[in-house]
């Protein structure tokens, strides 16, 4: 029977990081002691003002079906929040709730892409936007960086990217996989450029807004020459450790607004009415309510840093936002284990879920075969025992 299976399911591909945290699970189901550092999810627990907030939403009942683009007060509050912590002018009418922020990305994609069109994307990049581009149809251009650029593109490089069928740029910071944010003044340089293709647009992906170490966080959207071509993406997953409420929301021009609501209409209808409801309690509150989270992932940064520096053979930046480091390990490549050659990142990872039993995520997944994502959103205690683990195992190869 699988040979029914549409072509677009056949060639869509599946999502690296969740297939690596299903292995870990089925693994340790099997008795084994492994190490899980591939989901990019928070270790801690949804703050209680925003549980109440949702029990308030039960005994009130709103469980009837939502708006499609979500309830009007959720929407003025995600307002305010653009106003107050990122000066993006979004009213109610230009913000669409959906079912996570995932959901957020591929109404837009669906909305603006067309089969044929160019899709670039900067890499290292989120694993999904390159299965979004290709299930649109669209021509995927990979815009390369290294880990001595702090894996952020320059002017130049967008540039030498574009041409007239470039319909989207897809980008994130802080970033999913390498952590690098990009400054306000990098943002202008990028506009300018932007500013040249008419028919190009940019998706700002601000999931990891409150996982910043900056001390600033920039919107590509407040800049005045491209504002009306950007479609800001954010959620409550990440910096409200939400992950499984299932809520985000988009900012854009109307006319964007009406065509996702449109493709939302069709798939989901409207969002999780009591995720909603909490969603409003998070978005409304003092962003300090964030800071302690923030601060231990900072606290755990630095010490997976100085663990993975001591590690021969491994190139390490230092990531400004998020909670994962991106080394670079090609130095690896050519090297042996028992089991034969290392040769890529992907068989780097086999062999330290075999060896080591820790889970990683390789770079291939998001455009850099050169590196491995590490996700210190654990204990003190897991990422020490897991660097340790990592350090042994590469040390066995020759």
């Amino acid at each position: 029977m699988s040979s029914n299976v549409s072509n677009r399911v056949k060639n869509l591909s599946e999502s690296a990081t969740l297939a690596m945290a299903a292995k870990s699970r089925e693994l340790k189901a099997q008795g084994l002691d492994i190490i899980s550092l591939s989901l990019g999810e928070p270790d801690f627990d949804t703050p209680d003002f925003i549980k109440e907030a949702a029990k308030e939403a039960i005994e009130n009942n709103f469980t009837h079906y939502p708006p499609v683009n979500g309830y009007q007060d959720v929407r003025e509050a995600i307002s305010l929040k653009f106003k107050r912590d990122n000066n993006l002018d979004y009213p109610p009418e230009n913000i669409l709730i959906s079912t996570g922020a995932k959901q957020s990305l591929m109404n837009v994609f669906l909305s603006l892409v067309n089969p044929g069109d160019e899709v670039l994307l900067p890499a290292p990049f989120w694993v999904s936007y390159s299965a979004m581009a290709e299930f649109s149809g669209a021509k995927q251009i990979i815009i390369e960086t290294s880990i001595e650029s702090d894996f952020k593109i320059t002017p130049d490089q967008l540039r030498a990217n574009l041409t007239a069928n470039s319909k989207l740029m897809v980008f994130s910071s802080p970033c999913n996989p390498s952590g690098s944010v990009y400054l306000r003044e990098e943002l202008e340089a990028l506009a300018d450029v932007i500013a040249e293709y008419e028919n190009l647009y940019v998706i700002s992906d601000e999931i990891y807004e409150h996982i910043n170490f900056t001390g600033q966080h920039a919107s590509i959207g407040t800049i005045e020459k491209i504002k009306d071509r950007v479609i800001t993406v954010n959620g409550l997953a990440k910096g409200f450790a939400m992950t499984g409420w299932r809520l985000g929301y988009i900012g854009a021009p109307q006319w964007i607004i009406k065509a996702a609501s449109k493709i939302q209409g069709q798939f989901t209808s409207g969002a999780n009415t009591i995720a909603q409801k909490a969603a409003k309690a998070a978005v409304l509150a003092d962003p300090s309510v964030t800071h302690e989270m923030r601060d231990t992932f900072l606290r755990r940064r630095n010490l997976i840093l100085r663990e993975l520096n001591t590690i021969a053979g491994l190139k390490v930046n230092v990531p400004q936002g998020a909670f994962y480091v991106f080394p670079d390990i090609s130095s690896y490549f050519g090297k042996s284990s028992q089991e034969g050659i290392i040769h890529n990142a992907t068989e780097l990872c086999i062999y330290l879920l075999s060896e080591a039993k820790v889970a990683l995520v390789t770079g291939d997944a998001f455009g850099n075969p050169n590196c491995l994502r590490i996700s210190y959103a654990t204990s003190d205690e897991i990422l020490l025992d897991a660097c340790n683990r990592i350090k042994t195992a590469l040390q066995k190869l020759y």
